[in-house]
């Protein structure tokens, strides 16, 4: 799903717990409501990432079986450019019969999916899951016209992550960077620029994941709730364009070429921070030498912005039940594990990092450890609170188009053309791939 599970993977060497599984029994129950005992049967699920996903499922069918022995779950290996692929020719074809019982999919694609191919997915709010055990913020990910039909699991919720020992030496601490403006954070990163030489931020050029963070934390969006492009005079995109550009100009930010060197800048110390979705906790603690010498707190919000929070997210993904599967047992599963157990992610936190969506589970005692690496702060139960704090963002069917014309134009401002011209050429190419 993301590039940095790759280093995760080979840094957790996690053994693929698999489950006895057999053939496929497709039926075409309407999910339960009740929560009663749905029987026995086998569950197809796809996904991706032996050592994060697909352990996670692994679990979550050992939890269910306690209950439910006579329930086996198969899971399928699908990573996500091959399962969107699969997604897309399943329903152009209508064989939806090949579909399996539950699937993987990124947040930032599932409104696409449903809104593009409605006969793919199982809307949810008949079932047993409680949606109310999650924030609005990451439910709004895959809801559709009111309805649900995702039960979100990987936890996107963003962080800024700071070298405390740098910025000590800036006679700072991480405090000084908690509940703060952008314009804030330039004052003080232009400070710690000054006095330590190292830069706190980096990035890929090309690439706006600090602006769709900085977007989504003032509860904006690329799109309208029609789905139209509001690119052209979005105030929120305007401010969070110019808040990166004064960052790289004055050195606060730097940009780099490829994922790898992005990493490299944090993890090797040629910067003092970082600033993503949680998931990017695995890729900093790598550096095991910087063990003690990082903080974790929420981000900088936009200046003079009505709405602008401290909160926002990148990435995670949620598990849709197909519409030909046995949607019946599909639903009763996910609502007893992924929607239902803090024993299940209690049990998967300390082995993959997979950080829950799933409100109670921040309040249990595995989730309050404090983290040595992080100068002793309970990181898993601080972040699960700054989730319930992200606002909704509409993502659209044409979500990535957008983002990818955005990049476009972010290039081309940094190069000195006005935001306005950058920005209606961006809508421009947006329309005309809606149309």
């Amino acid at each position: 799903m993301k590039k940095w599970q790759k280093l995760a993977a080979a840094a957790l060497a996690l053994p693929l717990l698999t489950v006895a599984a057999c053939g496929g029994d497709k039926g075409t129950d309407s999910p339960g409501t009740d929560g009663g005992d749905p029987g026995g049967g086998n569950l197809t699920v796809w996904a991706w990432d032996p050592a994060f996903n697909i352990y996670a499922m692994n679990e979550a069918a050992k939890i269910y079986q306690k209950d439910n022995p006579d329930v086996t779950v198969e899971v399928i290996e699908t990573p996500w450019d091959d399962l969107q692929a699969k997604l897309t020719t399943l329903a152009q074809s209508n064989e939806l019969s090949e579909l399996p019982d539950i699937f993987l999919m990124q947040n930032n694609a599932f409104q696409k999916n449903v809104i593009n191919y409605p006969d793919l997915v199982t809307p949810l709010d008949d079932t047993n899951i409680d949606f109310s055990n999650f924030a609005e913020g990451v439910t709004a990910y895959s809801t559709v016209d009111g309805e649900h039909f995702g039960v979100p699991f990987d936890n996107g919720t963003a962080i800024m992550a700071l070298r405390t020992d740098v910025l000590a030496e800036a006679g700072l601490s991480i405090d000084d960077f908690t509940d703060i403006t952008w314009s804030d954070f330039i004052a003080k990163g232009e400070e710690v620029l000054a006095k330590t030489g190292k830069p706190l931020l980096s990035g890929m050029a090309g690439q706006v994941d600090t602006i769709m963070i900085m977007l989504q934390s003032a509860g904006a969006s690329l799109f309208d709730e029609s789905g139209n492009p509001t690119i052209v005079g979005n105030e929120a995109l305007l401010k969070s364009i110019a808040t990166y550009k004064e960052l790289v100009d004055k050195g606060i930010y730097v940009e780099v070429n490829s994922w790898d060197e992005f990493v490299s800048t944090f993890v090797n110390g040629s910067v003092a921070g970082v600033t993503q979705g949680v998931w990017i906790m695995g890729s900093i603690q790598t550096a095991e030498d910087q063990s003690g010498k990082w903080g974790v707190t929420n981000l900088p919000k936009l200046d003079g912005l009505d709405g602008a929070t401290n909160y926002s997210a990148n990435g995670g993904s949620s598990w849709a039940i197909s519409s030909t599967g046995n949607k019946e047992l599909a639903a009763d599963f996910l609502a007893k594990t992924f929607a239902g157990s803090t024993e299940f992610y209690d049990t998967i936190l300390p082995s993959s990092g997979a950080l829950a969506n799933y409100l109670p589970a921040g309040e249990s005692d595995v989730y309050a450890q404090k983290l040595d690496f992080f100068g002793g702060d309970a990181v898993f139960s601080k972040v699960v609170e700054y989730s319930k704090q992200v606002p909704s963002n509409n993502t659209g069917a044409y979500y990535y188009e957008g983002r990818d014309a955005v990049s476009a134009a972010v290039t081309k401002i940094l190069g000195g053309t006005a935001p306005e011209t950058a920005l209606e050429e961006a809508q421009a190419n947006v329309e005309f791939a809606m149309n």
